[in-house]
């Protein structure tokens, strides 16, 4: 979207560089995958690769990069977190000589990248610091991008405020359509409500396991710019892993400034997704269940949430989470506000 909205999204894509971190909707296993979790991967530099279409992730591993190489003209390649920040900068620096760019732009969805790290509702700052820090030790210009101020759930929109600048675009559904078939199976919830208040859509959204509620505002579809030395000096986080060679000492760097991992997180909750039976996704019951978590969530103030949202809520499994879309749009095609569920204000 950022590249369509840009540069136009013509003749010479982006090179997109990009972690393959789908959490557990996608991903049964904790944590970033690097190289060494796929196989078809293709050398662009010494230490990068990129992910073309047919690269699969070795099971039990899973990742999106495959179908979105598959479906959209960017070139994805993988940020590669197993060597610390000093590896990611290893492989900008890389890049930066190889591609010689016209711009580089580091986009954050959210901006949870502009967090000193003590805030209470920060949950995942552990990729945004390992690239705040290597783009700060690169020899070239950074552009830092804040795509939908408070879209993902962890600092709120006014928090930012004054830790970015003015708007310096605003997403449209123009911007949106060149992804629209990619909102279709993509589970980004940040993506998901920055393409929706893109399209128009206003409310309030619940959206992870824990039912976070996230305002759509007139805020959500537009771009802002931020410092990135400012960003470096407000992150304790990043700075203290400046010169880490691994990603457990980053991981053991955020349990010492944050408090906690993600990666920790997810660990615990892979275990208990793995001691759960599987349920059956039987049209009717879910229907019903459905209704309820709807009832519960209006009561709430939500207007919309996710279909990753409703698929945990209704004790589904990742792999089931299409299986439940497609239910809940041929049985009730008038709530699918594109690509989120609209809560009806009556039952």
């Amino acid at each position: 979207m950022l590249d369509a909205a840009l540069y136009g999204g013509g003749d010479s894509p982006a090179v997109i560089l990009t972690y393959a971190w789908d959490r557990l909707l996608i991903d049964p296993v904790p944590g970033p995958r690097g190289p060494a979790n796929f196989t078809g991967l293709r050398p662009l530099t010494r230490s990068v690769w990129t992910v073309p279409a047919d690269a699969k992730p070795i099971a039990p591993a899973g990742s999106t990069l495959p179908r979105l190489a598959a479906e959209l003209p960017h070139t994805f390649a993988l940020i590669d977190p197993m060597h610390g920040a000093e590896g990611i900068t290893r492989q900008l620096e890389e890049l930066i000589e190889h591609l010689a760019p016209e711009s580089i732009d580091l986009l954050d969805v959210g901006g949870d990248i502009l967090a000193k790290g003590d805030e209470p509702t920060l949950r995942s700052p552990l990729g945004d610091a390992l690239t705040l820090s290597a783009c700060c030790q690169v020899n070239a210009p950074v552009r830092l991008l804040v795509a939908g101020p408070g879209l993902d759930g962890e600092l709120p929109a006014e928090l930012l405020t004054d830790r970015m600048g003015p708007a310096a675009l605003t997403l449209t559904a123009g911007h949106v359509e060149p992804i629209s078939s990619v909102l279709e199976w993509h589970p980004s919830e940040a993506t998901a409500m920055l393409a929706a208040t893109a399209r128009g859509v206003r409310g309030l959204c619940e959206v992870r396991d824990a039912g976070l509620p996230v305002p759509l505002t007139d805020e959500g579809p537009t771009v802002h710019e931020a410092d990135l030395d400012d960003a470096l000096n407000r992150n304790e986080l990043a700075r203290a892993i400046l010169a880490t060679e691994t990603l457990a000492e980053a991981e053991q760097h955020s349990r010492e400034v944050c408090g906690y991992s993600e990666i920790d997180y997810e660990r615990n909750k892979a275990n208990w997704l793995g001691s759960q039976p599987e349920q059956k996704l039987d049209p009717e019951a879910t229907l019903r269940q459905l209704n309820q978590f709807e009832a519960k969530a209006r009561d709430r103030g939500i207007t919309h949430t996710t279909f990753r949202r409703i698929t945990e809520a209704l004790g589904l499994s990742g792999k089931q989470r299409q299986d439940l879309r497609a239910l809940l749009l041929s049985s009730r095609p008038e709530q699918y506000a594109a690509p989120l569920w609209r809560i009806p204000a009556e039952a």
